[in-house]
């Protein structure tokens, strides 16, 4: 199951079936305020998103799950991951991509900055579809959700986050502003000793377009594995 970054969408995943084995399903959320969900009010708090994915996810947990979030969807897949397990279900695992360990991250308040401060903020984390917000028509449409999207991660700031069982791997792209890596290692706080791995890529923040195959490659790998099996 796969959670798009801030203001994105489950495009982004759109290439993973076909890297992927046969008999493995992709399963990409698509938060309320875009796509086909435009008309629906956008999310702007972690426990409300969280539990709505865990509703929706019902049908799909008589079989193994593993949870893959990039930027924003890493805390939104670990939320979800610390609810599965609270009800007796631990993912295969929980690969966190572009940011740092929810205990480890600067507080920041850039939902509540002007448009033209935000969207400088999102074109300087990578090329990504960020020229969407040089089209005013296309600005208009999508600023509501980004900063919808700001306002639910930098409002989410759990001091003493649950550990879980499932052993997490961490991805980041070299050059990507918003990660110091030792924040990013930080993960390893949140699972059991040995069972954490960190990735590197090179790119930005959106390393993952241009890295695709690889990366899925690894996520491939990685499902191959039984479960809480550390890294090889």
């Amino acid at each position: 199951m796969c959670f798009p970054h801030a203001g994105g969408t489950a495009q982004l995943f759109h290439g993973w079936p076909a890297l992927l084995p046969e008999d493995v399903e992709v399963l990409a959320v698509r938060y309320p305020g875009r796509q086909d969900r435009l008309a629906e009010a956008c999310v702007e708090d972690m426990a409300t998103l969280a539990d709505a994915i865990e509703d929706a996810l019902e049908p799909w947990l008589d079989r193994p799950l593993a949870l893959f979030g990039h930027s924003m969807g890493a805390c939104v897949a670990y939320e979800l991951a610390v609810r599965l397990e609270a009800r007796g279900t631990v993912p295969e695992q929980l690969l966190v991509s572009a940011h740092e360990a929810p205990h480890r991250t600067e507080r920041a308040t850039l939902h509540g900055a002007d448009d033209n401060t935000l969207i400088s903020r999102v074109q300087s984390l990578g090329d990504l579809h960020s020229e969407a917000y040089d089209i005013p028509e296309l600005r208009d449409l999508l600023l509501p959700a980004l900063r919808a999207d700001y306002r639910l991660i930098e409002g989410y700031r759990p001091t003493r986050p649950t550990p879980v069982k499932a052993p997490i791997t961490a991805y980041v792209g070299q050059d990507d502003p918003s990660c110091a890596l030792d924040r990013v290692r930080a993960w390893s706080d949140l699972t059991a000793p040995g069972s954490f791995e960190l990735r590197s890529f090179p790119g930005d923040h959106f390393y993952l377009a241009a890295r695709e195959a690889e990366v899925v490659a690894d996520v491939a790998a990685r499902l191959a594995r039984p479960c809480g099996t550390g890294p090889a």
